[in-house]
């Protein structure tokens, strides 16, 4: 799959800092990348309605871990997938009347086209769950024999014309570790797993919370041959293992998504890495936190979704769109406004403004604190006070402007662009 083009990123000067990330595991601030490389791998949508503010909010995050990285001279590889075959997507398919490859087909170049507005750097690696079902086979097949995997029969109808063979699912007692990226209680999982796609209830799990691999095939639905586990298509946390796996090898550096990834779809993928790989896995986890809208988290579920498209075809300036996700810190959970938009324009006009004459307040203490904040913990909120600090001399009346240095505004424009990824 061919990700949307890169943004240009100037050239700064001087280095940046290594990034330390809340690891969601831990709880604790841990550096995020240690070496000369840095490897991430954020989840990617499931293209059946995006790219809501809640997506633009994840992955404008992520983009600021990438950029920083990059500016503290790290060789940096990002991988991310897009889930274009799932329940969800199908679902909508058929609610719609629209083939789900047209749907998917469709979503996808909007989020593309959403990502490349609001200047998100591409990930290196972008695969979708489709073109990767061969690798997942070899993958769930290599668990089979393993005995880390096991089948559970299908209903009647179900399973084309070797139904015998079954669904299969991780037998999550072959990872003793299972468990320690999310550090939840039994009765949580469960009951998150419930939630959020997990099957805790069907009949011949060994354990409710074993997670499905390979579902077979269903009347209506697609499935691709699976070799020996029969016709069907992958689950959602194994599709996502081995994307990360091939992308970036194990152990890679960060793992990341919206906070309710945390469980049950990176503690599966983590306990399937590690079973893959003889126990290596992502070292530290980082969520983003969830975006409320009229008084409600933002799903599609709910439909209560404030679209980065339809904001872009009212004249909404995509630059004004990322700054109004900066102003909030990418751990907190927080409700879309009607004056979020507002504020960020006022704020672009401002800083447009501060970088449009000739010369200003030297920038060094500005471009040393917007890095400063990105370090710890990309702390956007302050990265874009030191910002405004700066503009706001700029653009006082009266000041003395002798001392004022020529390139300071350059300066300033290329650190917002490079760091914070606003073009001014």
């Amino acid at each position: 799959m061919h990700s949307w083009p890169a943004p240009q990123i100037p050239e700064l000067p001087g280095r940046g800092r290594p990034v330390r990330v809340h690891d969601s595991t831990t709880g604790e601030l841990v550096v995020a990348a240690q070496g000369d490389t840095a490897t991430l791998y954020a989840c990617g949508i499931t293209p059946y309605d995006a790219t809501h503010i809640g997506h633009a909010n994840t992955y404008v995050a992520f983009d600021l871990l990438v950029r920083a990285w990059r500016d503290a001279g790290y060789q940096v590889t990002y991988a991310s997938n897009v889930t274009d075959v799932d329940d969800p997507l199908l679902e909508r398919a058929a609610a719609t009347g629209v083939d789900w490859r047209a749907l998917a087909t469709q979503q996808i170049a909007l989020f593309a086209e959403d990502m490349t507005a609001l200047g998100v750097v591409p990930p290196d690696v972008w695969d979708g769950a489709v073109e990767k079902i061969p690798a997942v086979v070899e993958a769930v097949s290599a668990m089979l024999a393993e005995g880390t995997a096991y089948r559970v029969p299908v209903e009647p109808g179900a399973g084309g014309t070797d139904a015998g063979l079954g669904d299969v699912y991780a037998d999550l007692s072959a990872d003793t570790a299972f468990g320690s990226v999310s550090r939840l209680g039994r009765d949580m999982m469960e009951r998150l797993f419930a939630e959020r796609g997990g099957d805790p209830d069907r009949d011949g799990k060994k354990d409710p919370l074993d997670p499905l691999l390979w579902r077979r095939e269903r009347p209506g639905e697609p499935a691709w041959d699976g070799g020996v586990l029969g016709t069907g298509r992958p689950g959602w946390h194994i599709e996502c293992s081995v994307i990360g796996r091939d992308g970036l090898g194990l152990p890679f550096d960060v793992q990341g998504g919206g906070a309710d990834l945390l469980f049950p779809h990176h503690e599966m993928s983590s306990s399937h890495d590690r079973v893959l790989s003889d126990g290596a896995a992502p070292r530290v986890h980082v969520h983003a936190g969830l975006v409320a809208y009229e008084g409600q988290k933002m799903s599609k579920s709910l439909g209560n979704l404030v679209l980065v498209s339809n904001l872009r075809a009212t004249g909404v300036d995509p630059m004004a769109i990322r700054l109004a996700l900066l102003a909030h810190h990418y751990r907190t959970e927080w409700e879309w406004t009607d004056d979020d938009l507002p504020a960020a324009a006022a704020r672009l006009e401002t800083w447009r403004d501060a970088v449009s004459g000739n010369g200003g307040p030297d920038a060094t203490a500005m471009l040393d604190a917007v890095r400063a904040a990105l370090a710890t913990d990309l702390d956007a909120p302050a990265a874009l006070a030191a910002v405004d600090a700066w503009a706001a001399e700029s653009l006082r009346p009266g000041r003395d402007t002798t001392a004022d240095d020529e390139g300071a505004p350059g300066v300033v424009a290329r650190a917002v662009n490079a760091l914070l990824g606003v073009r001014l």
